[in-house]
């Protein structure tokens, strides 16, 4: 709980004396490059003082171009994870509660993340539409399928628009694993147990060649990829004992 506390802490302070300056700065330029590197910086830093590391497999699968990398999700250190672990710029979709706050929403407005309401069809297709034009900007996305953390830690039915936005793009789909996130800090919990978080990326699969009406046997295809992925881990654990 002390390392908790003490990454909050640095995380709280680096916005105030870092960011607020980096935030003034990305709105003058026009430009957001710097803020996500630093915004970067600081969110690893502040993992790594809660003793959170960050290891990757397969990152040799991850296409040279932009791609929509989509998880699993069991836990609220999941997108930092990705955004350490990913060894590119990556946008998300969020919950548009977040963006209520004013120092947090401009970071993630300038930052290019996209508020997704998930009450709203409309609003939830307008979404898939401005992430289709970031990911034309070059800019790759993370995106959770399945909407929500799974309590339980298992795979949960994933949703379509994920699938929906990689056909509109043309782009790739890069399955991922989250491993170990769900043991370091659960659903309900606030308090951060040390520890490692895996990130295995799975070879990519190409969107292009399906119809927007096909879109839920690509969302198969990855959904498969990704459960294969948290398997590894399961065959691993059963060998073992």
């Amino acid at each position: 709980m002390i390392r908790t506390f003490l990454g909050a802490a640095f995380l709280g302070l680096y916005i105030i004396v870092v960011g607020l300056p980096i935030i003034g700065y990305s709105l003058l330029s026009g430009t957001s490059d710097v803020l996500y590197r630093w915004g970067r910086w600081g969110i690893g830093a502040s993992m790594r003082i809660a003793g959170v590391r960050v290891r990757t497999e397969g990152i040799e699968n991850i296409p040279s171009g932009v791609c929509i990398f989509a998880a699993n999700h069991v836990s609220n250190l999941d997108p930092p994870a990705a955004l350490i672990g990913v060894p590119r710029r990556i946008s998300y979709l969020a919950k548009k509660e977040i963006f209520k706050y004013p120092i947090v929403g401009t970071a993630l407005r300038l930052g290019k993340i996209v508020p997704v309401d998930r009450e709203n069809r409309e609003e939830a297709i307008a979404s898939i539409d401005h992430a289709v034009g970031i990911l034309a900007e070059g800019i790759s996305f993370f995106v959770f399928p399945e909407g929500h953390r799974s309590r339980d830690g298992s795979l949960k039915a994933f949703k379509k628009g994920t699938f929906v936005m990689a056909i509109q793009a043309g782009m790739p789909v890069v399955p991922v694993s989250i491993l170990g996130s769900g043991e370091r800090m659960p659903k309900g919990r606030l308090a951060i147990a040390p520890g490692e978080i895996l990130l295995r990326f799975g070879a990519p699969i190409e969107s292009k060649g399906y119809e927007v009406d096909e879109r839920e046997e690509l969302l198969e295809r990855v959904r498969a990829a990704v459960a294969a992925g948290l398997q590894q881990r399961n065959a691993a654990q059963t060998g073992g004992s």
